[in-house]
């Protein structure tokens, strides 16, 4: 594996180790102003890979979820010259509640594109890995998407159901669309799993730069097929934005052609 990736890999074991895992089921919960959750594991934990990073590549600022906007803003307006982008606990409402169905995603951005990617689940200790134009891995092994057939309705679905417009919801769920749907509630996980092969649509309706960062180059890297777009599902996105993004998603390009034309972009009452 990339050496630099190995290294990755060791700092978020190091990481979930030492302040993510000792907190489970111990930490306090508490509301952030956009009445999401954080807790102690999600501040300790982007603390401590902030000091490992700066230690390992002093030249190269990190990007966490945690810090203000003002600042995150000002990250990215020099991030041609590199940037750290970190989740430090995706997932924050599954961890609270005592579901285990979370991570830590990290990506580093050169020139506007995620190079290098590592994301830790650190309950299955499952490390999944990847270089732009070098595949992705699993625990140091390469993976690939599996597609269980040629139809929708062969497929499961990996459907974000919170962030959609109600109105575009029971649409979604007529004939023909897949054979069953699920939700994880972590989308570094969610783009891991869809590379791994562990299902074969996805769609969210709003996920934030540190949330897909370096998931979707894990699963670009690993052959699946993706689209952005601004949450109105009209205008795609590439790039660097702290904007919501509406992404979607499937184990091949010919599936995901399929999935586009069914869910009809863009959604009703977005």
């Amino acid at each position: 594996m990339n050496p630099e990736l190995t290294l990755l890999a060791r700092l978020l074991r190091d990481t979930a180790a030492t302040e993510i895992m000792p907190r489970w089921h111990r930490t306090r919960v508490d509301s952030k102003a956009d009445g999401s959750l954080v807790t102690a594991a999600d501040l300790a934990a982007q603390t401590h890979l902030a000091e490992a990073l700066a230690r390992a590549f002093p030249a190269i600022p990190l990007l966490g979820e945690e810090m203000s906007e003002s600042e995150q803003e000002r990250l990215l307006a020099a991030a041609d010259r590199g940037v750290w982008v970190l989740d430090p606990l995706d997932g924050t409402s599954n961890y609270a509640c005592g579901y285990p169905g979370f991570s830590i995603s990290l990506a580093l951005f050169e020139q506007g594109q995620a190079v290098l990617g590592a994301i830790l689940d650190p309950v299955r200790d499952e490390c999944f890995t990847a270089a732009r134009g070098q595949g992705a891995c699993l625990n140091g092994e390469p993976i690939r998407p599996f597609a269980s057939g040629p139809e929708l309705g062969d497929c499961l679905a990996m459907i974000d159901l919170k962030r959609l417009p109600p109105q575009s919801l029971a649409a979604l769920f007529r004939p023909g669309g897949f054979r069953s749907q699920r939700n994880l509630g972590s989308v570094a996980l969610d783009w891991c799993w869809l590379a791994s092969g562990r299902f074969q649509l996805y769609l969210h309706g709003g996920q934030r730069l540190w949330d897909y960062a370096a998931g979707r180059l894990i699963a670009d890297e690993a052959g699946a097929a993706s689209r952005q777009y601004r949450r109105d599902g009209v205008t795609p996105t590439e790039g660097l934005t702290l904007e919501s993004q509406l992404a979607i998603a499937a184990a091949t390009e010919e599936l995901l052609e399929r999935w586009l034309a069914f869910v009809d972009l863009p959604l009703k009452g977005a």
